[in-house]
Order: C-alpha cells, then structure tokens, then sequence
C-alpha cells in the first residue's frame, strides 16, 4: 500500500437551498462583517439573494465586491481587500473565479504576507479569517481545494497552492446552477471530469481515496452531464453534477492535475477561452499522447463514462458536439501562428506538467496544440 496524505474541506453540506445558512454559519464563527466576494451577473441572476438575506437575518454587516472577471488579474485580489476593509469573514457565490479569489482575500484579510510571496505550492501559510463557498458551477471544484489561480503580468496564470486556502465550510445548492446558459453547463461538466481523469492518472500522488473520489465523481458527472444540458431545470441532475464535480475536485485537490490544464492554461490566458472550454478542447488530443503510458489507467475508466467498448479519447471528441461544445482551437480564434507561443507558455507550468503520467516536452506541447488546431 502505498503511503499518501488527504486533506479536504472540513464541511461539506449537500443541498439545494443550503445558501440560505451561510449568515448562521459565520455568525457562529463570532464574525461581524462578512466580506461578500461575487460578480455582476450572478448578482443580477439573483443568486446571491439568499446568501445575502442570510447575513442580514443574522446581524451581520456585509460588504459586497461583484468586480470579477474570468481569469481573475492579481490586482483583483488587492481591489477586493481595499474594498472590503474592517470584513473578519469571507463568503463568496459564484463559479471558480470569484471562489479562488475569495480564498486569496480570506488569507489578506487575515494576515499580512504579501501576495507575491504566496505564489507555489506550499508558500500561503495564512492565518485566515472565515471562510464559506458556494458554487454556481459545476465544474471548478474550487470549493475543495486548497488552490487559487490568478492572472500575473503577461497574461501567466499561476497557481497559489496551500493548505490555508481550504474553506472552512462548502455548499453546494443546485438552485444557484439552475440558471447556467447551456454552453457553461457543458464546459464545467467536462471541466470535471477532466479534473477526475487527471487526479486517476497523476504520476506522483496517485493514491486510493482520490482514485475512488475520481470513479464517482465520474459516475456522476457522465450519467448527468447530457441530461442538464437537455433539461436545465433538472434540480437532482443538477445537485448530481455538483456533487460530481466536489468529489472530482477533492481528488485533484491531492492527486495534482497535469498535462490538460497545463496545456489549457494559455487558451485562457491569451485568448480569454474560459478554463473549462480550454480543458475541453485540449483533452482528447492529451488523451491520444499519454495513451501509451496511461492507456491501461483510461481503460479502467472508459466503461464509467462512456460504457463498454468506447475508448476516452473517442467518446470525449463525440461527446462535445452532442453538448453544443467546439471541438477544434480555431473555432475560439488560434491560428496556426499562435501555436509557437501558447507551447512556449505551457512549458511554464511546471507545478502541472510535473504531474502528467507521460513527459510532455515542448515540441510535444506544439505537436497537441496542432493536433488539436
């Protein structure tokens, strides 16, 4: 048996309408001024009336910050602290943007360690004050894992990976997902499973729990990601799917994510493609290099997602299209001259490529990129 080390979120409550306790949750914390991290439009949705009738209901003042943006810049992080002055608690309502900087906020709001210094793995070492996440996705895992990545200077999306950024409490309430467009529901769902097909084949902490977390997680994920693309309104097929991505992201949480999401990465940094349509387009032509070195790991997993006798690389590339996915890199706007410098930048992600079960070189990284153009 092989040694290993989990860690997760403490507290996880599964329920649709479990926002409505986030004020009762920090109120016992002994907070009095709850930091609100969301952004705009899931303002405007109305998904974070709940969450913010909570805090009132129990006393609490509240500062919202709705300035996110997808691939959230650094300086959103110093934006949010300076707006949210005075907050001893951090709450946030949103997809993995506006989760990955509350966590970051949490840790500022705490302590004084400079932002600069939090960057790797490891280098956050906190304190922190109070930390609750709610979801709209279902696809980032955010809400269990100890990771935040931002956007530096030059469009790098780095990675702050430490133990302090776990929440202290996750909710996952299908009603705030209820109203995601149809594209997103797909993205994040592939987003998922991406994240629990990684943490299966991570080449260094593979271990027995994330393995299990990672065949539910997809279990879940592959026997529902069609069904709420066809019926938005599902309310289990959306608790599922929530669910799936919380276990898929407890596993990669502790059996790192690798050779997709280092590849991805630069999609969203250069081209503002969002994280899980990155993954996705990135994913079958990942598949088809690791093959001969994760090939046997994938055929343990293939019959969960797609059933027997279809391998993951030719069920994900049918898959896209039946969920109103693209499936190519041109179709979000690379050329061909582009390729150079997106396998440039992925060779820059060391903390990911570290992990991927097969050596991903970049001539190997230009060679996926135009496989996948």
């Amino acid at each position: 048996m092989t040694d290993f080390t989990f860690e997760t979120t403490p507290k996880i409550i599964s329920r649709a309408g479990a926002t409505g306790e986030i004020g009762s949750i920090l109120a016992a914390t002994g907070a009095r001024h709850v930091a609100l991290i969301t952004d705009a439009s899931v303002r405007a949705l109305g998904l974070t009336e709940a969450a913010e009738a909570s805090i009132a209901a129990t006393g609490l003042a509240c500062t919202v910050f709705t300035n996110i943006k997808p691939d959230p810049p650094e300086e959103l992080v110093s934006d949010a602290v300076d707006a949210c002055e005075g907050a001893d608690a951090v709450a946030a309502v949103g997809g993995g943007s506006a989760l990955d900087v509350a966590k970051v906020v949490a840790l500022r709001l705490g302590g004084d360690q400079p932002l600069d210094e939090m960057y790797g793995v490891g280098n956050a070492i906190g304190p922190r004050v109070p930390l609750v996440l709610a979801p709209t996705t279902a696809g980032t895992g955010s809400e269990v894992t100890p990771i935040s990545i931002l956007t530096r200077p030059g469009n790098l999306k780095m990675g702050i990976v430490a133990p302090a950024l776990f929440p202290d409490v996750a909710l996952l309430d299908a009603n705030l997902t209820l109203g995601l467009p149809q594209d997103q529901t797909a993205a994040t769902g592939v987003d998922a499973m991406v994240h629990a097909i990684e943490a299966y084949t991570t080449k260094l902490k593979k271990n027995p729990v994330s393995d299990a977390l990672a065949k539910e997680a997809l279990r879940l994920l592959a026997g529902n990601i069609e069904r709420v693309c066809d019926a938005p309104a599902d309310v289990e097929a959306r608790q599922a799917m929530l669910l799936g991505s919380c276990l898929a992201g407890m596993a990669f949480a502790n059996a790192p994510c690798a050779g997709v999401h280092a590849l991805a990465y630069p999609l969203g940094g250069h081209f503002k493609v969002p994280h899980g349509l990155s993954n996705a387009l990135i994913l079958p032509d990942v598949l088809a290099f690791n093959t001969p070195v994760a090939g046997a790991m994938y055929d343990q997993l293939a019959p969960i997602v797609f059933g027997p006798g279809i391998g993951l690389e030719k069920g994900f590339r049918a898959l896209a299209p039946r969920i109103g996915l693209p499936t190519t890199l041109r179709e979000v706007g690379v050329s061909h001259n582009h390729l150079p410098m997106m396998a440039a930048d992925a060779m820059k992600q060391t903390r990911l490529l570290v992990n991927n079960p097969r050596e991903i070189t970049e001539n190997d990284a230009l060679a996926i990129y135009t496989a996948a153009l």
